[in-house]
């Protein structure tokens, strides 16, 4: 099958897809690693709300893909960044997605969301105005008795005064929970208003604060999910956790060797690219379980191209890749985003996404991807 796709000068060139589907998968009950795809969510195109303004979602799509998961045996991280959470879903929006995520799979293993979004950043006068925050969110979250992870907060950001602010309140906010919780160290490349979290401006400093969290608060830790894109940082701090608390990669550029381990230990998967890669992520962690980490390697190591494209810098407009390619996948019937999100990349990033998906076997019906795309190409004046 051809495709004719423009070059970075314009000149169509036909390209022909090679890629083989992936084997049908699913993790077990108790796979060999513990597995989170951060799930995107799907607009409703016939909104008549300007991008800016309210979030509308198409709950029947959206859950029909997190139905798509579970069935693969893998976890949702819900209300995330990868669901456009705090640029494009407000915290009403959120709670309503979980509510419904809950309601709709409720054996299934979920972790969502609990930050200060709906706490504009600038209002936030003190360190208990960011407190009150998470509470109201952490109290909404666990009435639907569902699980948590704590993610960073641009007011905390703004108005800590440093590093005691972060112990002190991550330590009342975590002693508040139901059930342990998952930590998400967010970078500041997905989401510049976290420059300096944890009080500090290096990573040295910013880790003893982290540590210091999770060992005082050990028993209300499930584990933290670390979003630096840089994995010796990741490694590092894997082997400062107590034990029991695990690691969950959120290294959308290392995760194959991340998620493989060394003879020292291994992390865990919360990731944003596992959305477009589920079945890849489904089938080479059963692979992992089987005793086959060379099979493993050879399922995941050749779609690192593809989700360092997807995550490139800009990294927060990471969210139009994932969703692009749902799309070409027949998971929604349209490209059109929260936020207006689906215009934040040029046309040679989907060009290119589209080959590198095509080769790592992730195109579920090619006859569909290329019609799609030419749709898309057309969109953009490619005759």
């Amino acid at each position: 099958m051809k495709i004719a796709l423009p070059d970075p000068q314009g000149h169509l060139v036909d390209y022909t897809l090679t890629g083989t589907g992936l084997p049908d998968a699913k993790l077990p009950e108790r796979p060999a690693r513990v597995v989170y795809s951060a799930a995107h969510v799907v607009a409703d195109p016939f909104t008549a709300n300007d991008p800016s303004g309210p979030a509308t979602v198409d709950w029947e799509a959206t859950l029909r893909f997190r139905r798509y998961l579970a069935g693969l045996g893998l976890g949702i991280a819900e209300a995330m960044d990868t669901a456009q959470r705090g640029m494009g879903l407000d915290w009403h929006g959120a709670l309503e997605l979980i509510r419904r995520t809950r309601a709709e799979l409720p054996e299934a293993l979920v972790a969502n969301g609990c930050g200060t979004d709906h706490l504009d950043p600038a209002a936030a006068r003190s360190v208990d105005d960011v407190k009150r925050a998470y509470m109201e969110q952490l109290e909404a979250i666990q009435k639907l008795d569902a699980r948590v992870i704590l993610m960073s907060s641009r007011a905390l950001a703004r108005v800590a005064a440093g590093p005691a602010d972060y112990v002190r309140l991550y330590g009342e906010i975590l002693g508040a929970c139901d059930h342990p919780a998952i930590l998400h160290w967010l970078g500041e490349m997905f989401d510049p208003a976290l420059a300096g979290y944890w009080g500090a401006k290096t990573f040295e400093d910013a880790l003893e604060t982290v540590v210091e969290i999770i060992e005082a608060n050990a028993a209300k830790v499930d584990g933290i999910k670390i979003s630096l894109l840089d994995k010796e940082k990741e490694v590092i701090l894997r082997r400062r956790l107590p034990a029991g608390v695990k690691m969950y990669t959120g290294d959308d550029f290392n995760y194959p060797e991340l998620i493989e381990g060394d003879t020292a230990g291994y992390s865990h998967a919360l990731l944003g690219i596992f959305d477009p890669l589920a079945p890849a992520a489904a089938h080479a962690v059963d692979l992992l379980g089987r005793g086959d980490a060379k099979g493993f390697r050879a399922v995941l190591d050749p779609t690192v191209p593809l989700a360092r494209l997807i995550f490139r810098a800009p990294t927060q407009y990471y969210k139009t890749g994932v969703v692009f390619l749902a799309w070409l996948n027949g998971f929604q019937d349209h490209f059109v985003m929260l936020n207006g999100a689906q215009a934040m990349r040029p046309l040679p990033y989907f060009t290119e996404v589209f080959r590198l998906a095509d080769g790592c076997g992730l195109l579920r019906d090619p006859d569909m991807a290329v019609a799609r795309m030419k749709r898309l190409l057309a969109l953009h004046g490619v005759a």
